[in-house]
């Protein structure tokens, strides 16, 4: 009854009804809220009046009556099943009352009754109900016991009471009155009565006007409160000429209003009405309106003609019989809301008896109303194209692949245009007492021209035979499809009805794919990825198997994804495909870090079941496909979309949604092209009273049931929790026998029958052996496999005629039958925390399995409900409702995503990022279902400002929860740790709200269980009273902490079966059980999460309090109880011996196998017992710090594992653990890392694991800190060292640094040698060199220049060189470089410059080029490296060369503190050592960047007073501008990936047309990086924007270039550098850049040292590199990061140089501090001092214990040694001793 059909215009033309019968249309509405009201509240009145009934008249005391009602309900709700709702109990309870009201124990009559409702029950229930019953009868008096349980039969009596909607009309000619029978007539009168009191006996404005329409006397009201009256007031306000702004003129705003005033409203609900209409600034109107509202109306029905206000009327003329014209009038929206209003006017001024005579004849001009229609039709012409109501007027497209039989019909010539098409029209449609039913018979059969000429599976590749090879032709859905399917790369959305072989058509686009990544017969598997994304669970497991089986023979491994079967790194590698839930792949997506390479490879997204967009879960589809098509369009990687649906209404919009192409991937079947048609029966039960209803549930069902069986045919009937299958089973049984029908549902005989019967009787499981015998079964998830595998097997062979079962044998096993039955569709969800409508999805594919392509003609499908959603079902299944968008709900959530995914950044980006939203799609079409008004879409078609607003309102309370940092002045979004933790944690907006609200840097674990029960994910648990007594039990009997809100509240409820979950209670109640599932689901994610934030906070103990509780609800067991219980293999009584005797894990570590097994008194389990202990991963750390400087230590952790790996146990690839550093008095992490231990390092020589990482230290020192690793997955695993600072020395205060003086510069000409003068091509020297000069031109002192990169240090040893060649032509210059780049860089410059114009021979000496003596002896100055060096200047005695060299140059001479920085140190003692044997001056010039220690440095290098120049940082000669992000996660590749965007954005907002250099740490970077600033390229304007040269030129260019990475990314303007590329090839594109014809070019970190190109902006993308040496990724020393930077700002071109650090976001305060200030340098000789000596004891210059020790004197390591001892005596007694043997051997 709820959709009414509604009387057209056209039709109300010729009906005699007028306004009265529009309210009693309103009557009709009020009666049918009142059935509803009624409806929702019977039940309850019902118990609730038997209790008032018997608590008035009872003998017992009210704590025996509330006790006996208690029983009675718990009786009720036993009978009704753990499943029902509150309402059934309690009619349970009413309905046992009846039955035994008036006997003394249960006989069978009583049985039989309750069995005929109920189903099998308990008989203690009934034994137990009949006593209590009886106790309670005896305190009554006999005339109450006869009313007590007769309850009524409550019908939905609105519904069955209510006449068929318009048979109280009658079609009648409007009559002609004449002027005398308007006035006279009694009848009018009468009528007039009816009209004021249909208007206004609802008004509640006063008693005065009420007893008026009782037809009592009233004073006549002052004239001065007319219709005039009203025109003055709204005049007033809105002026007395012309239009108001709303468009209407004074008079047409007073009718409007004054029919308000008349409405049967109150006043507070015309309040609000007015207040819309005329807006809140109209205040004193409104007022005035209201308060004289009732003398205004009265008036006015009192008002004679002349005083009314005149209304626009259009004279109709001629005779009095209405006329029927010849054309056919086709009227817009507009003028149709015009004439409905002229129409509504005229009706009351009919009523009210002004009508004059000449207008009250009905006459037809077909002139007139041409001229008329005419001057419309111009009028219309002159409006905006988007007044239409959808954009379903507009004319319809007929598309290829649409095969749409009411699309057709809407297309043809009869279709009335607007109007809801409601049924077909050969439904049958019965209603009765007890329901109403709905029958729509199979539907025609499909065309016959589509898809005839099917495609035969052996005309088809290899491929495709190997697929598809048990079948032989495709269908005919299958075959339409094929060409698009098989042979394009188009989007698909296939609408089908379920069935039609949907998987088979996914099948043709997964060939496809792999089809195209077929390389010489080979499938390249790692090319590609291809997701199923299927709605459910169970849905994800059968396609598994099924793809699984059919593609196994190509070797394409298919693999399930989803919250129960996650996948490891490795083995997402080897999968091909991956069939996933939309929730599991939204996840894995949202992750930049870990998975970005995954989402990356994906070429094919299949999305099964689309129409769930209108679902709940529609948002996540919605984000998906959205991420999606943008990664398309910013990665401009191809990658299909294929969606597969039911058929949906609005299939246009959803083609748009996905991208598809209407004419090409868009394929539509209706109903008609199911493999078998289908009939469908809608049943709606009208009883309200729920006992009845449950009865006439169970009939209803019967009767149908057994109409199929008579037939011959197989039921199947669907119920919606798993003892509900019991239950209907034996009541349908139990009918059959009462009805004598049992012979129908018997098995037919046959010999397999026999062995059937038997296979049955030897299962455990009761009610199957019993309801088999009589052709009935069950079937549902809670039985066992094996049961349910006999069950499947025995109703496909027919030897069950009825079988019910749950919706999980729908979704789960393709078993077909003839017909099913949908027996009620209140399903219970734990997450609404209610019952809620079977959902379409569900009907739809319970509905597919009826009917066998085989076997039947065709199927039918019975669904019975309540007849409140009779029509819900109805224009779901017949597709009357367009599917909408839910994603404005979730919108702040996916917004959150995007922003921690990087993929939006900016309020701009997310306004596109909407549009390619399914929301967006129906915005434009459907504004008004989204609080949208039509006239924002006229004004704005693509909802700019609409989507602007969206964002900015998401945007703005994402930053109120510091989920992101929104600055509203830019525009810019910013990721925090707390959104991207909620990201990935899928945690809800709402939540973190609350998280902020309650979390503190210390709770108790209470504490935590309680803010975790609050989150929004549990808002809609409700708290049920026929719940409190078991929750009450669970509270006092199984928490282990105390519940805040007890029972009564929902978050108490969550508490307690949270609780109840980890202490593994059994529940009663179906619904607990439900509930405490999806608690236990999400709270384990919360808890992660908030352990998550926790550990970004840096509150260590929050951080492990929540790890461990995490774990407790992984594992459900208590902090308290043993960790041995995370072993299956221990029975609960060890465990329970082991708990009593309160063994801790280190004593079991300790004892014995024998010692344990005496003690459990079980001495084999000893050994297992031990086994298990050692297997808890365990692990033992040495920490040891260095201080770098006063307030930064370095921390090296030595990790050793303490376990035994078991692959049982601990799987085949790694252990996981969190290890930070806390400060325990302050509460404060200072450094947190995740760290795996793989199995192979647990088996290699060297188990054990070194993490170095650097942490704050403040003054005064604090008195230790505590290292803590605590196991990811395993409770009881966490060890502990402490770090103590009782002994620590920390280096001294640094020396302040040189300040650079205000120095005139120096011009070029100081040199006095024209030949010097030339080499240069500028006039004067920059202000350090110029500072510098004098030291190094005019003197000999020992020289250490400290100054930033770039800073000219090369020419300042140049001017030493120059000196040496001036002073003393006949010594030779050294000049040391540490990489062989610089030394070639050197060698290319120096052989131009001082070989060939200064005359002086250079010579490289690297390991790449050793020239022979003669060449070294000649030579004037040596480039070479410090292992070169070292090795020619240890046989220094017998090289008369090396004695010669007067000038050691040793640029970058702080890499001292880097690994190969031993050698340099060797090389300086061994100068130093020289020369003062020789007493030969060797004059020492260091080069370096800007040092904290250089005065440790000077001493060691001899410089005293002079020499020592060690400026800031900031003095450059370009002053440098540095931005440092940090990045999360804690895989490498993923992170860098993630830097890619941020590195684009850096460069468009830094240097968008300035020469950039991008470093990376490896070759395969450099490619990555240059493939994904293309992609993002792609997406500008101009896309070549960064080549700055003709694209002809560039393509000769790259013609030559030998790299194919290379000629891609040339040809946008960006170079990739790397030692793997040929000679020629770097040479090409280092010429390029340089000569700024391509803008961007990216690295490797070796550039840095080698070439010096300068750029305006340098990007240093990611601080890490791959060691092959300790197979792990280790930090750039922080002396490279500098070298880097130093690169940005060109000397000539820039004002300021800018450089971008992308690194981890755990290193960005370390950063943060070293490249603002100088750096220590320590010396690194220890660890290699005995090679060292060795070396020198062979070449003779140490002979003795003393000679080392002065050796040792003349090295660095001896200067740091007395200043910084804590950093380097770690190892010295280690290497003292080793020192000590070689010098005793020797």
């Amino acid at each position: 009854m709820s959709n009414l059909p509604r009387l057209s215009g056209a039709l109300r033309v010729y009906t005699g009804l007028d306004l009265p019968g529009r309210h009693e249309d309103g009557e009709l509405f009020k009666k049918r809220q009142l059935v509803t009201k009624k409806k929702t509240t019977v039940e309850a009145s019902s118990w609730q009046k038997q209790q008032d009934k018997i608590r008035s008249k009872s003998s017992l005391t009210p704590a025996e009556l509330d006790s006996i009602f208690k029983e009675l309900l718990q009786c009720g709700r036993q009978l009704a099943g753990d499943t029902a709702d509150a309402d059934v109990a309690e009619g349970a309870a009413v309905y046992l009352i009846k039955i035994f009201k008036n006997v003394d124990k249960v006989g069978q009559k009583e049985t039989n009754s309750l069995k005929s409702v109920f189903g099998p029950f308990p008989a203690t229930v009934a034994t137990k109900a009949c006593s209590t019953i009886n106790r309670l009868v005896n305190s009554l008096p006999d005339d109450l016991v006869e009313l007590l349980g007769n309850e009524e039969r409550e019908e939905a009596d609105g519904a069955a009471s209510i006449k068929e909607f318009g048979t109280e009309f009658k079609f009648v000619l409007p009559s002609v009155k004449t002027k005398e029978d308007d006035i006279s007539s009694s009848e009018s009168e009468e009528e007039e009565k009816k009209e004021v009191n249909l208007h206004y006996s609802a008004s509640t404005s006063g008693s005065e006007f009420k007893t008026a329409a009782r037809g009592q006397k009233i004073t006549p009201v002052s004239k001065e409160f007319d219709s005039m009256w009203l025109q003055q007031e709204v005049a007033k306000y809105y002026g007395y000429s012309g239009v108001t702004e709303m468009g209407l003129t004074v008079e047409d705003l007073s009718n409007t209003i004054f029919d308000f005033l008349s409405s049967p409203k109150s006043d507070s609900e015309l309040q609000n009405d007015l207040f819309e209409l005329l807006g809140f600034d109209r205040f004193e109107l409104i007022q005035s309106l209201l308060e004289n509202r009732e003398k205004l109306v009265y008036a006015a029905t009192k008002e004679p003609e002349p005083s009314k206000p005149s209304l626009p009327r259009p004279k109709l003329e001629g005779s009095s019989k209405p006329a029927y014209g010849c054309q056919v009038v086709i009227q817009s929206e507009q003028e149709k809301a015009m004439l409905k209003q002229l129409r509504r006017e005229e009706k009351k001024l009919d009523k009210r008896g002004g009508r004059a005579e000449d207008s009250s004849e009905l006459t037809f001009v077909p002139a007139e109303l041409r001229a008329q229609r005419e001057a419309a039709l111009q009028l219309a012409s002159q409006a905006p194209k988007f007044s239409g109501r959808t954009g379903y007027d507009r004319q319809r497209e007929k598309y290829p692949h649409v095969y749409d039989q009411m699309e057709e019909a809407r297309m043809s010539s009869a279709f009335i245009g607007g109007v809801k098409m409601v049924l077909p029209d050969l439904l049958t449609r019965e209603n009765n007492k007890v329901y109403e039913e709905v029958t729509i018979p199979p539907s025609e059969a499909a065309p016959t021209h589509v898809g005839e000429e099917r495609v035969r599976i052996d005309t088809l590749d290899d491929i495709a035979k190997v697929a598809f090879k048990n079948t032989k032709l495709l269908n005919r859905i299958q075959t339409v499809v094929f060409e698009t399917a098989y042979k394009t790369n188009e989007n698909l959305l296939i609408c089908a009805p379920t069935g039609a072989g949907k998987t088979n058509i996914a099948m043709l686009t997964i060939l496809h794919e792999i089809k195209q990544h077929i390389s010489q017969g080979v499938i390249k598997k790692d090319e590609f990825k291809i997701i199923y994304v299927a709605p459910m669970k169970a849905l994800a497991a059968e396609m598994v198997r099924n793809f699984g089986s059919r593609l196994e023979p190509l070797g394409i491994s298919v693999k399930e994804l989803t919250g129960d079967m996650s996948l490891t790194k490795s083995e997402i590698l080897k999968t091909q495909m991956m069939v996933t839930t939309p929730e599991k792949w939204d996840v894995v997506t949202r992750k930049s870090t870990g998975d970005v390479a995954l989402a990356q490879l994906v070429k094919l997204l299949i999305i099964d079941e689309v129409h769930l967009l209108h679902d709940d879960r529609g948002a996540v589809i919605e984000s998906l496909v959205a991420r999606t098509l943008r990664q398309v369009e910013t990665s401009q990687s191809m990658i299909r979309i294929v969606g597969l649906s039911a058929t949906l209404p609005n299939y246009l919009d959803v083609a748009r949604f996905l991208h598809v192409n209407p004419r090409l991937g868009l394929f539509f079947f209706d109903g008609r092209f199911r493999p078998v048609p289908l009939g469908m029966t809608f049943i709606g039960i009208k009883a309200l009273n729920r006992i009845q209803q449950l009865q006439d549930f169970n009939t209803v069902c019967y009767e149908k049931v057994l109409y199929q069986v008579k037939r011959g045919y197989q039921v199947m009937v669907f119920v919606h929790a798993r003892n509900e299958t019991v239950r209907t089973a034996s009541v349908l049984r139990d009918q059959a026998k009462n009805n004598g029908d049992s012979q129908l549902f018997l098995p037919e005989q046959s010999g397999s029958l026999g062995d059937a019967t038997n296979n049955v009787m030897k299962s455990r499981n009761k009610q199957l052996k019993e309801l088999f015998a009589d052709g009935f079964s069950i079937h549902h998830a809670g039985m066992l496999r094996q049961d349910r595998n006999l069950v499947e097997k025995y109703f496909a062979a027919g030897h069950i005629k009825v079988l019910v079962c749950t919706a999980t044998l729908a979704w789960g096993v393709n078993l077909p039958a003839h017909a099913v039955v949908i027996k009620g569709t209140q399903i219970y969800d734990a997450k609404k925390g209610s019952f809620v409508d079977l959902g379409i999805l569900d009907v739809m594919q319970i509905f597919g399995r009826a009917g066998r392509p085989q076997y039947d003609t065709f199927g039918h499908g019975t669904i019975i409900s309540t007849h409140d959603k009779l029509s819900h079902y109805l224009s779901l299944m017949t597709r009357q409702n367009p599917i909408e968008s839910q994603f404005t709900n979730s919108l702040a959530d996916n917004l959150n995503a995007e922003i921690s995914l990087g993929t939006v950044t900016n309020i701009e980006e997310a306004v596109r990022w909407l549009s390619y939203t399914y929301l967006y799609v129906r915005l434009t079409i459907n504004p008004l279902a989204y609080g949208v008004p039509y006239a924002m879409v006229q004004d704005d078609p693509t909802l700019q400002v609409y989507r602007h607003d969206l964002v900015v309102n998401a945007g703005r309370k994402l930053d109120q929860a510091k989920m992101i940092r929104f600055d509203e002045n830019t525009g810019y979004f910013h990721s925090t740790d707390q959104g991207r933790v909620a990201s990935h944690f899928y945690v809800k907006y709402d939540t973190v709200e609350v998280i902020n609200e309650y979390l503190k840097t210390v709770m108790t674990e209470a504490d935590i269980f309680a803010l975790v029960s609050k989150a929004q994910e549990f808002d809609q648990i409700k708290v049920r009273d026929e719940e409190m007594e078991e929750l009450d039990r669970l509270l006092h009997e199984e928490c282990e902490m105390q519940v805040p809100g007890g029972t009564e509240n929902s978050y108490g409820k969550v508490n307690i079966l949270l609780q109840s979950y980890v202490s593994r209670q059994y529940l009663e109640s179906f619904s607990l059980v439900s509930d405490q599932a999806y608690v236990a689901q999400n709270a384990a994610r919360i808890t992660r999460s908030l352990f998550e934030i926790c550990l970004k906070k840096g509150w260590p103990i929050m951080a492990g309090r929540l790890l461990n509780l995490s774990k407790t609800i992984d594992k459900r067991i208590w902090g308290f109880e043993t960790p041995l219980r995370q072993f299956s293999i221990l029975s609960p009584e060890i465990i329970n011996k082991l708990e009593a005797g309160k063994m801790k894990i280190e004593r079991l570590r300790e004892m014995d196998a024998k010692e344990i097994g005496h003690m459990v008194h079980h001495v084999k389990m000893g050994s297992i017992i031990k086994k298990c202990v050692h297997a808890l991963p365990q692990l033992d750390l040495e920490a040891t710090i260095q201080p770098i400087t006063r307030t930064v230590l370095r921390v090296r952790l030595v990790i050793t594992p303490m376990f035994h790996w078991d692959d049982k146990v601990h799987g085949s690839a790694a252990e996981s653990f969190w290890i930070w550093v806390e400060d325990p008095e302050n509460n404060h992490i200072y450094h947190s890392e995740y760290f795996l231990l793989h199995k192979k390092q647990m088996f290699s020589k060297e188990p054990n694991q070194v993490l170095v990482f650097t942490i704050p230290i403040f003054e005064p020192l604090p008195s230790q800190y505590y290292v803590k690793a605590i196991s990811d997955r395993w409770l009881g695993c966490e060890s502990m060292c402490a770090i103590s600072f009782q002994h620590l020395i920390l280096p001294e205060r640094h020396p302040p640094h040189t300040e650079l003086l205000d120095l005139q510069p120096l011009p070029v000409t100081a040199l006095i040698d024209p030949m010097l003068e030339t080499l240069y091509k500028f006039t004067h020297f920059n202000p350090i060199q110029t500072q510098l000069f004098h030291v190094l031109y005019h003197s000999d002192h020992n020289v250490l220049l400290g100054a930033p990169t770039g800073s000219g240090k090369t020419i300042a040893a140049e001017l030493a060189i120059f000196r040496l060649f001036r002073e003393r032509p006949k010594d030779k210059a050294v000049y040391i470089a540490p990489l062989k780049a610089l030394v070639r860089e050197r060698m290319e410059d120096w052989k131009v410059r001082i070989e060939q114009k200064l005359g002086k021979k250079v010579v490289e000496l690297t390991g790449d080029v050793t020239p022979d003596m003669r060449a070294i002896a000649k030579a004037d100055l040596i480039v070479t490296t410090p292992e070169k060096w070292d090795g020619v200047s240890r046989s220094w005695q017998t090289r008369s060369y090396v004695k010669a060299v007067s000038l050691i140059v040793i640029d970058e001479i702080h890499l001292l503190g880097n690994d190969r920085g031993p050698v340099l140190e060797v090389i300086v003692s061994r100068t130093n050592f020289i020369s003062s044997h020789t007493e030969r001056k060797v004059r020492v010039v260091g080069l370096s960047t800007a040092l904290a220690n250089a005065r440790d440095l000077a001493d060691w290098l001899g410089i005293v007073q002079v020499g020592l120049y060690n400026f800031r940082p900031s003095v450059r000669p370009v002053p440098l501008d540095v931005h440092i992000s940090g990045f999360p996660g804690q895989h490498y590749c993923p992170r860098m990936a993630t830097m890619n965007k941020p590195t684009f954005q850096a460069i468009k907002t830094h240097s968008p047309t300035k020469p950039v250099l991008v470093f990376v740490s490896s070759r395969r970077q450099t490619r990555l990086t240059a493939l994904d600033l293309i992609a993002f390229l792609a997406g500008e304007e101009d896309p070549k924007q960064w080549l700055h040269m003709p694209e002809t030129e560039m393509e000769n260019i790259i013609s030559g270039v030998r790299d194919s990475n290379l000629k891609l990314t040339l040809a946008f303007g960006i170079g990739i550098h790397h030692a793997g590329l040929v000679e020629r090839d770097r040479k090409i594109t280092e010429e390029l850049f340089v000569n700024s014809k391509i803008q961007i070019l990216i690295a490797t970190s070796t550039l840095a040292w080698g070439v010096n190109f300068p750029a305006h902006l340098v990007v240093v993308k990611g601080t890490e590199y791959y060691d092959g040496k300790t197979r792990r990724y280790v930090d750039f020393p922080i002396t490279d990061v500098l070298q880097m930077m130093g690169r940005a700002g060109r000397p000539q071109f820039d004002d300021q140089g800018v450089a971008v650090i992308l690194v981890h976001d755990i290193k960005k305060h370390f950063y943060k501090k070293f490249l603002y200030e100088p750096f220590p340098v320590e010396s690194n000789l220890l660890e290699v001092l005995p090679d060292h000596l060795n070396a020198e004891i062979v070449a003779g210059t140490i002979t003795s214990k003393q000679d080392a020790m002065d050796y040792i004197t003349w090295t660095y390591f001896f200067r740091r040694l007395l200043m910084n001892p804590s950093q380097l005596c770690i190892h010295a007694i280690r290497s003292v001793s080793l020192i000590l043997n070689l010098i005793t051997v020797h």
